[in-house]
This record gives C-alpha cells, structure tokens and sequence, in this order.
C-alpha cells in the first residue's frame, strides 16, 4: 500500500496537483497503509484476479466526525469514506469511483443512510460530485485549508458490478468486495 501511496503522489506532482508532496514522503504514506494492520480500521483493497496487483484502497469509518458537521447530520447514520488511493495507471478502471457506489449500496444494505467524504482540493471535489454525484453539504476551514464536506444518499445501485460475494455478475469486469476488516476486492474478465 506504501507504494502506492507514493505512485499515486507522483503522478499528482507530476501534473502539478495539490496534495502529492505530502503523501510522497515515506513516512506520512507509511502511516496511511498502516491502517490496514492496526486492527480498528476497516480498509478495502481491491486487486486484480489475474496478476493480484493493487487496483486501490479506502477505509469506511461507522461515524460522522464531530468537525463540520452539524448535529443533525450526526444523528443520520452513515459510513464515511476516508484515504481512497488508486493506482494512477488503472485510472481508465475507476477503481475509486467503483469503491465509492459500492459504498453506496453497503451502507443502504448495513442500516445507514448516508455515505459521507470530505477533501481539501477543489478539483477533486469536482470529481466526487460531478462523477460519483456526491453533493457539497457544507465547506469549512479545518487546520486553516478549506475543507468540501460531501455526501450521497445510501442506495444499492442497480448493475454495479460489485458484490459482496464471489459470485461472478454478467458484464465486462467481475467484482467481488467481501465483509472483513481488511478486504481484498478482485475483478477481472468476466
């Protein structure tokens, strides 16, 4: 996950894009991937079925956090996305946006009614909510940079190709996303 981390800070330094020089150093991109073993923290790893390469990660986290949201948002139950990073040469995959809808239909599926996101750059912000149609609930200043808080309302979407199970669906690509804490999601030619 480490080198991932840093791959994917190199293409955003690379195309000048905010962020990427802070992931790039081995300690800060160390301490992201350690999520996956510290045993509180649920991250999902997708890799490819054929070769087992990296494809990407999140974690879900079961609690909204205290800044920036208000207390009725809080009492909405709801999962939220934290630390999506993917490959940049699997970007033509969406292995992110495919994280974010599977989300969607976990979280409807677990009880909650909401997935939530939050990030600093405006570019990606644009990203989640014209691609992933996550919508821009409130933005704030946290630790002196602007913050878009996001969410989406929980659904199952309907032909995602992403499951829970290893149950192969029709399509191009076949997606599995078991429920353990750390999970490997594999896709492949179906």
């Amino acid at each position: 996950m480490t080198d991932l981390i840093r791959s994917r800070a190199a293409w955003m330094i690379r195309r000048g894009l905010a962020g990427g020089d802070d992931w790039e150093q081995p300690e800060r991109a160390r301490s992201i991937a350690e999520l996956a073993a510290d045993g509180r923290t649920a991250v999902w790893v997708l890799t490819d079925e054929h070769d087992q390469g990296l494809a990407g990660f999140t974690t879900l986290y079961p609690e909204t956090p205290l800044w920036g949201w208000t207390d009725a948002d809080r009492a909405a139950p709801a999962l939220v996305l934290a630390n999506t990073f993917t490959d940049p040469d699997r970007r033509s995959e969406r292995p992110g946006s495919l994280m974010a809808w599977w989300a969607l239909g976990h979280a409807a599926r677990t009880g909650r009614e909401w997935v939530r996101r939050a990030c600093t750059n405006e570019a990606l912000m644009r990203h989640y909510r014209n691609a992933q149609h996550f919508k821009v609930m409130h933005s704030v200043h946290r630790r002196g940079v602007l913050t878009y808080l996001m969410a989406r309302e929980a659904e199952v979407l309907a032909g995602l190709p992403v499951l829970t199970s290893a149950d192969a669906v029709p399509g191009r690509l076949r997606y599995s996303w078991p429920l353990n804490p750390v999970v490997p999601i594999t896709y492949g030619p179906a």
